[in-house]
């Protein structure tokens, strides 16, 4: 086997790990109540937040701080008409969970 082939294989046993402990972590959190990888539920697809925000490192902070404090009232609604209660998780797990997210296609 090449070394090539060898580095990627590496490469997706490193990564698939990391990649089933934040859904999993997503899970632990109580987001996939209310979010789906695919579909809009009551709030928006994880989908469709990478797709969003893509290419902009940056918005992993912003979103982990939303994430973290949730929907403010009065503040407009960027994804719908339900407010996003804040998460009582850890920022270090929120944001392992939103930088899952921004790897899905």
């Amino acid at each position: 086997m090449g070394k090539f082939a060898s580095a990627l294989m590496l490469a997706a046993l490193i990564s698939a790990p990391s990649a089933q402990a934040n859904e999993a972590l997503a899970m632990q959190s109580g987001c996939l109540g209310c979010h789906k990888t695919d579909v809009k539920l009551v709030g928006p697809a994880f989908k469709d937040i990478a797709a969003k925000y893509a290419g902009d490192a940056a918005e992993v902070d912003r979103l982990t701080s939303k994430v973290k404090s949730g929907s403010k009232p009065g503040e407009p609604l960027v994804w719908g008409g339900a407010m996003m209660p804040p998460s009582p998780a850890s920022e270090e797990n929120i944001k392992g969970v939103i930088e899952w997210i921004m790897t899905l296609k």
